[in-house]
């Protein structure tokens, strides 16, 4: 199967996964207060219920909604460092900094 840009494949989940994955040990928390702790703990949450989903579909086979999931996973944790509530210590390959 080839992998060009067009074609979702396991390759290509997992290797956004493992971005992600390693995205969400990078980035550190950097909260002021309890209500920013909150916020970021359900952004954090949603990151990885996403996470979570994209590989139920992906071993389900459904590698385009897998493929969806783990981006969404991505963009909570790319937020959380956008915003200020995360640290992503200067890593422009995996976050979008402020």
């Amino acid at each position: 199967m080839s992998d060009d840009g067009n074609i979702v494949t396991i390759d290509k989940v997992e290797m956004y996964l493992a971005l992600t994955a390693e995205a969400r040990i990078k980035a550190t928390p950097i909260t002021n207060n309890d209500e920013d702790e909150r916020r970021l703990n359900s952004m954090l949450r949603m990151c990885d219920d996403y996470q979570h989903d994209a590989r139920h579909f992906m071993n389900e086979g459904d590698l385009v909604r897998a493929f969806g999931a783990i981006n969404y996973a991505h963009a909570w944790i790319d937020a959380a460092v956008r915003i200020g509530l995360m640290d992503g210590h200067d890593d422009d390959r995996l976050f979008t900094l402020p």
